[in-house]
C-alpha cells in the first residue's frame, strides 16, 4: 500500500467517531514498533517526524524507512511532518513524498499564521497532501520546539472559525491544557473550550502532548471530536525502559540488535494500548 492523505484518514474517524494515533519516529526500530502495533490492532496509522526527528536521522532516512513500511503493509498509512515551523522545510517535505504536513504558526501573529498556513495548503492540497495548523500555544518542549508555561496560551474560540475559513486548512491542532514532554501533574483539560471550538468548525481536531493525559479524558476527547491523538514521550519511555531492561539482565551484552530488539516489542506494545484507547483498532 502507498502513503495516504492524513486527511482521508481522519475523515474516516470522524464518519466512525474515533481518532487516529499520531506517533512519532526516530529511527527504524520506532517505525517498525509502530507498524507491528498497527497490524496487529488491524488500524490505520500516522507516522510522523518532527523538525529534530529530520535532523536527526535525514529527510531521505525517515521518507524511505516510513515509504518502505507502507509498501510493505496492508494497513493505510500517513507520514506526517510535525511541528513544522519554517516554510521551506513545510515545502521540502511536501515534495520528497509526505502525505501530510504541519505547519505551527502558533508563536506568530493571527495575520501572519493565517497568511503563511494557507500558502502552504495551496501549495499542499495541489498535490493531494493534506494539512494542519495551530492555534494557540501548547506548553512543553518537543524537540527544538519549546512554549514555556508563562508563554503557554489557551486556544480562542472566537478566532478558530476565522481561521479555518482564512486558510483552509484539513485539521487543527488546539490548545486545551495538554503540554509536551513528560508531566509533573496530571493535566486538566479544559473540555469546555474544546466542545465549543468542536461547535464553531467542522473539521478535525488534533490535540497534541498526549502522553501522560488519563484513558479516560482521551476518550471525552474523542467523544467532543478529537480526531487525531500525537504520541511521543510515551514512545521514549518505552524505547529507554526496553534497552534498560535488557542490560539489566545481561550486562555484558554488545549486540545492539538484542538491545534495540527489546526496546523495539516495549514501543510496539505501548502502541498498541494506545490505538485500542483511540478506538481505532480494527477500522483498518
Amino acid at each position: 500500500m502507498v502513503l495516504v492523505p492524513g486527511k482521508e484518514l481522519l475523515v474516516a474517524a470522524e464518519k466512525g467517531n474515533y481518532a487516529v494515533g499520531a506517533f512519532n519516529c526516530n529511527n527504524m526500530e520506532i517505525v517498525q514498533a509502530i507498524i507491528a502495533a498497527a497490524e496487529a490492532e488491524k488500524s490505520p496509522v500516522i507516522i510522523q517526524a518532527s523538525q529534530g526527528a529530520i535532523k536527526y536521522a535525514g529527510l531521505d532516512y525517515i521518507v524511505g524507512l516510513v515509504t518502505t513500511a507502507a509498501e510493505t503493509t496492508e494497513v493505510p498509512v500517513c507520514l506526517h511532518l510535525d511541528h513544522g515551523t519554517d516554510f521551506q522545510q513545510v515545502v521540502r517535505c511536501i515534495t520528497r513524498g509526505f502525505s501530510s504536513v504541519m505547519f505551527d504558526g502558533s508563536k506568530l501573529p493571527l495575520e501572519e499564521n493565517i497568511a503563511i498556513t494557507r500558502r502552504i495548503v495551496e501549495i499542499a492540497s495541489a498535490v493531494n497532501v493534506s494539512t494542519e495548523a495551530e492555534l494557540g500555544k501548547i506548553a512543553g518542549t518537543e524537540d527544538d520546539i519549546q512554549v514555556h508555561e508563562k508563554e503557554a496560551m489557551l486556544t480562542d474560540p472566537a478566532e478558530v472559525e476565522y481561521f479555518v475559513e482564512k486558510t483552509g486548512v484539513d485539521s487543527l491542532a488546539v490548545a486545551i491544557g495538554t503540554a509536551h514532554g513528560q508531566y509533573k501533574f496530571e493535566p486538566k483539560l479544559d473540555f469546555t473550550r474544546l466542545a465549543k471550538i468542536r461547535s464553531l468548525v467542522d473539521i478535525p481536531i488534533v490535540m497534541h502532548g498526549s502522553s501522560g493525559v488519563p484513558d479516560a479524558d482521551i476518550k471525552k476527547a474523542i467523544s467532543l471530536g478529537v480526531r487525531k491523538v500525537n504520541i511521543d514521550t510515551n514512545i521514549r519511555q518505552a524505547f529507554v525502559q526496553g534497552i534498560k531492561g535488557a542490560m539489566t539482565e545481561n550486562p555484558q551484552e554488545i549486540d545492539p540488535r538484542k538491545l534495540l530488539g527489546p526496546a523495539r516489542e516495549a514501543m510496539t506494545e505501548i502502541v498498541r494500548e494506545k490505538i485500542r484507547v483511540f478506538g481505532s483498532n480494527g477500522k483498518a
